[in-house]
C-alpha cells in the first residue's frame, strides 16, 4: 500500500475534505504542509505536524526519506497535480508509493466565479518563478489566471506593455469563509494580496508580439549584431524546436535566436554563448523583456566556452564560424538526430560553410532580402547583405 498520501485542501479546510482525504489524515503518523495548512487540521488529527522548510524543493527528498515506512500525509492547496507539490513527490517516490487525493482546484473555483470556460483560459503559474514569464501571454482579448503574483505586480507589467485598460479581478480565499472578490483595471491602486489569491486578467487591446518566430528587429536591444527578422524565421524553421529540447546559440549577439527558440514552447531551453560582456548583458535584458528569464547565458569565447555545457538538440552558429575548431566542436556535440545551422555574410565565412557542406552534406541556402525605401521622391528596393546558411542533421 502507498505510504504517502498527498491531500488537496482548500480554504474551507477540514469541512471541505472528502471522506478518503480525512481518513488518510486521521491515519497518518506525520503530516507535512505549510503553517497555514497545518492550522486547518482539527485536534482529532494526532499526527506529528511538520511545517515545510524554506527553500522547500532541495529539502524535499531528504524529508521524505527520513520518514520512509511511516504513514505520511502531505497537504497541498486544491489539486496537488496542478501547479502543486504532487508532481514533485511522484517524481521522487514513483506512483507505487503515492496516493493523490485532490480537492477542487483554485482555477476551477475561479472560473466558476467568473463564468469563464476553463478550456478558454490560460493558467500562468508564477509561484517561486520570475514574473517576466507573464510577457508571452499578453495578447489582445486573452483571458489569464495568474497564480503566485500580486495584483500590483501584474498591473505594473500590463501597464508597461500598453495593456493598462485590461480588467483585473482579484479572487482571495476561494471557497473559504474569507472569500473576497475585487475588480478593477491594471492601472487601479492595488494593495497587498492574501497568500491565497488568483489574479484574473482580461487583456485589453494593445500591442502584441507574434508567437511565431520572426519578431520585429526593434523588439530587441542590439548594436547591429542581430540575426535579422526574415533570416531568423528561416533559421528557426531549420533548427526545428520541439518541446523539452535544448539549443546552443553560439555567438549570440542580441540573443534573438535563443529567445525565439524558447518562446516556441515553455519547456524549450537555450544556452546563449557570447564573448562580449556588453552583448551578454543585452542578451539577459532581452530575455527578461521577451518572457524567457530562464535562459542560460555563458560569457566566454567559443569553442573553448562550449566545454562542459549540457548536450544540445540543436546548435546555431550566428558568429565565429571562421574561428579554428568552431564547427568541429559544435558538430561533435550533436547526438544522432540533432541539428546544426550556421550563417555567413563574408566570403571567408561562406567558404567555411561551403567546405563543410561538401564534407557532410545537408542544405546550403543563399538568402537575399530587399526592403522598399525612399529614393528621392520615389521608392526603390534596398538589398540587405546576402546570407549563406548551412544546415545539417547528425546521422
Amino acid at each position: 500500500m502507498p505510504d504517502v498520501s498527498v491531500v488537496g485542501i482548500g480554504a474551507d479546510g477540514w469541512p471541505g475534505l472528502s471522506p478518503p482525504a480525512s481518513s488518510a489524515l486521521r491515519a497518518a503518523a506525520v503530516v507535512f504542509g505549510s503553517a497555514r495548512q497545518l492550522a486547518l487540521l482539527p485536534a482529532e488529527v494526532t499526527a506529528e505536524r511538520i511545517p515545510w522548510p524554506s527553500p522547500l524543493m532541495p529539502a524535499l527528498p531528504g524529508l521524505l526519506e527520513a520518514h520512509r515506512g511511516a504513514r505520511v500525509c502531505v497537504l497541498a492547496s486544491g489539486d496537488p497535480m496542478h501547479h502543486g507539490i504532487g508532481a514533485a513527490i511522484l517524481r521522487i517516490l514513483g506512483p507505487d508509493r503515492v496516493t493523490v487525493l485532490p480537492a477542487a482546484s483554485s482555477m476551477s473555483l475561479a472560473c466558476a466565479r467568473l463564468g469563464w470556460a476553463m478550456e478558454e483560459v490560460e493558467v500562468v503559474g508564477l509561484v517561486g518563478r520570475p514574473v517576466e514569464l507573464l510577457h508571452p501571454h499578453l495578447t489582445p482579448g486573452r483571458r489569464l489566471l495568474i497564480l503566485g503574483a500580486a495584483a500590483a505586480t501584474v498591473g505594473d507589467i500590463l501597464s508597461r506593455r500598453g495593456y493598462g485598460m485590461s480588467r483585473l479581478t482579484v479572487l482571495e480565499q476561494l471557497g473559504g469563509a474569507g472569500e473576497r472578490v475585487t475588480r478593477g483595471t491594471a492601472t487601479s491602486s492595488w494593495g497587498a494580496s492574501d497568500p491565497l489569491t488568483i489574479v484574473a486578467v482580461e487583456c485589453a487591446e494593445g500591442a502584441h508580439l507574434p508567437v511565431v518566430p520572426g519578431l520585429p528587429d526593434d523588439a530587441y536591444v542590439h548594436d547591429g549584431q542581430l540575426t535579422k527578422r526574415e533570416v531568423r524565421a528561416i533559421t528557426l524553421a531549420r533548427l526545428a524546436p520541439a518541446p523539452g529540447q535544448v539549443l546552443w546559440d553560439v555567438g549570440a549577439g542580441a540573443g534573438s535566436v535563443a529567445i525565439e527558440w524558447m518562446r516556441t514552447h515553455r519547456s524549450c531551453r537555450a544556452i546563449a554563448v557570447e564573448a562580449d560582456p556588453t552583448r551578454a548583458a543585452r542578451v539577459h535584458a532581452n530575455a527578461l523583456a521577451l518572457g524567457v528569464p530562464g535562459m542560460s547565458i555563458v560569457e566566454g569565447r567559443a569553442p573553448a566556452a562550449l566545454a562542459g555545457l549540457e548536450g544540445p538538440d540543436a546548435v546555431f552558429i550566428g558568429g565565429g564560424v571562421t574561428e579554428p575548431g568552431m564547427v568541429e566542436a559544435c558538430w561533435a556535440a550533436l547526438s544522432p538526430g540533432a541539428r546544426l545551422v550556421a550563417t555567413a555574410v563574408t566570403l571567408e565565412s561562406e567558404a567555411v560553410l561551403t567546405s563543410w557542406h561538401a564534407k557532410l552534406g545537408g542544405d546550403l541556402t543563399r538568402i537575399e532580402v530587399s526592403r522598399a525605401g525612399a529614393v528621392g521622391g520615389f521608392t526603390a528596393w534596398r538589398p540587405a547583405l546576402p546570407v549563406v546558411q548551412w544546415s545539417a542533421t547528425r546521422g
